[in-house]
């Protein structure tokens, strides 16, 4: 709190944190009130006519089932060779967010697993596997063999709050399953992830670098236990190194590298940015299939899916019993949630699009990495990110996942079940506010949880 604090002032001026307590729609002028399942589908009020065009023919692409080339409509084929999912959408439906597989599903459904061994790449990235690349792809197509499947063990931790109250948090074990080019090896590292919620990225693009590193404290100068700092990630598009705002990691620098990334390990399209398949030099059907003129996802169509991505709208806080929970907000702050969740941010004056310059809004994100403790390490490094540290994910819209996706498993491999056990498995640099969570009375911790579920 105190970090936060000291903080406001200088962002202010150059557009980036608004201090605690003002009252800030979720996405500024992107808000919409919005809280069916088609919540985070909507375009942005306020977009011209061009920009409607625009934001439909994204959402087409981002909605479209990819073909194998060659196909009869040759602006939508190229799918794989070796790939997740034929579209967005499979893993973000509605724009939603993934979750892990549940009882009877014997496939990861809207959900992968990074792949890596000890090292980094030519970039300061992870070093990718020889047979199996940075990603598992558990499907291909004709002729081509898939690299394997993911599947993921559960075991479960009972534990019990200061008062009494018992509870159980179910860890992972990850398992990869008919390896097709060989066993990976006991050096593999793996991490799995769920696709996360879609609303609200063009926002955090278009916050000011320099307010996000103002907000560094690698070094706990101010003594709060919080030290967060950036990821510093190659950026394929600006071909140099850029701060990391984008994945689990921050491991993407900005929505047109992440997109053309997803674009590329999980549906093997090509495009401007990544021009060749996802094949291993041991993968040889891949590197021999059939492939289509030119790059796949074509220019105009890679824009307009970021153009759709950068508008859509942010659902707006839905008031249930603001009384329960503004006690909940303020409880959420007193025992340390906001030193990484910070309430609100500011875009720059200059950002594109238009819409979204100047705009204040409430994501709950600092943007940082933070030392999250062994609970939630993968132990695998991510350029600047170690095993333990993840980027402080964005709360808005977290109550509308039921809705939206029919679910309610969160974190960045779905494992908690419920935001209270969420919570709990907070460690490290949130350690402090966790315990504080914990020491609250039942009625308080209620409080608290019905705020996350308004917001």
């Amino acid at each position: 709190m105190k970090r936060l604090v000291a903080l406001v002032a200088g962002a202010l001026a150059a557009g980036g944190l608004v201090a605690a307590g003002d009252t800030v729609a979720p996405g500024g002028a992107l808000t919409r009130p919005l809280d069916n399942r088609e919540a985070f589908t909507r375009p942005a009020a306020g977009l011209s006519p061009k920009e409607l065009r625009d934001f439909n023919f994204g959402n087409r692409v981002f909605n479209t089932n990819w073909a194998v080339a060659p196909a009869s409509v040759d602006a939508f084929d190229g799918l794989g060779p070796v790939f997740n999912r034929v579209s967005c959408s499979g893993c973000h439906l509605r724009d939603g967010r993934g979750r892990p597989p549940i009882d009877g599903e014997d496939e990861l459904l809207s959900m992968l697993v990074r792949l890596s061994v000890p090292g980094t790449d030519a970039h300061g990235g992870p070093n990718p596997h020889p047979a199996y690349g940075d990603q598992l792809n558990d499907r291909a197509i004709p002729g081509v063999v898939a690299e394997g499947r993911a599947r993921i063990e559960w075991i479960e931790r009972p534990g019990r709050y200061p008062d009494g109250t018992p509870y159980s948090l179910r860890e992972p074990k990850l398992h990869v399953d008919a390896p097709a080019f060989g066993e990976p090896g006991d050096d593999l590292l793996t991490s799995a992830r769920v696709a996360p919620a879609m609303p609200g990225m063009g926002l955090l693009e278009a916050v000011p670098e320099a307010a996000i590193v103002a907000a560094e404290d690698p070094g706990d100068r101010d003594g709060d236990g919080i030290s967060g700092r950036a990821n510093r990630v190659w950026d394929p598009v600006a071909g140099r190194t850029a701060l990391g705002r984008f994945g689990w990691k921050a491991n993407q620098a900005t929505l047109l590298a992440q997109t053309a990334g997803a674009a590329n390990g999980d549906m093997g399209l090509t495009t401007r940015v990544f021009a060749d398949e996802n094949c291993r030099t041991a993968q040889a059907a891949c590197a021999a299939a059939v492939r289509g003129d030119g790059v796949d996802l074509r220019d105009a169509h890679l824009d307009k899916l970021v153009f759709y991505l950068q508008t859509l709208a942010v659902p707006a806080r839905r008031r249930v019993d603001p009384a329960r929970e503004d006690r909940g907000e303020m409880l959420f702050m007193q025992v340390g949630c906001g030193g990484c969740h910070t309430p609100s941010l500011q875009a720059a004056a200059d950002a594109t699009p238009a819409l979204l310059a100047g705009q204040r809004f409430a994501p709950y994100t600092d943007l940082l990495l933070h030392d999250m403790g062994d609970g939630l390490a993968d132990g695998r490094d991510d350029f600047v990110a170690s095993g333990r540290e993840w980027r402080t994910a964005p709360l808005w819209g977290l109550g509308l996942v039921p809705t939206t996706n029919g679910h309610s498993f969160y974190l960045h491999d779905g494992r908690a079940r419920s935001l209270q056990e969420a919570i709990l498995w907070h460690g490290g640099e949130a350690e402090r506010a966790r315990r504080g969570y914990e020491n609250l009375s039942t009625e308080d911790r209620d409080a608290l949880l019905a705020f996350l579920r308004s917001v």
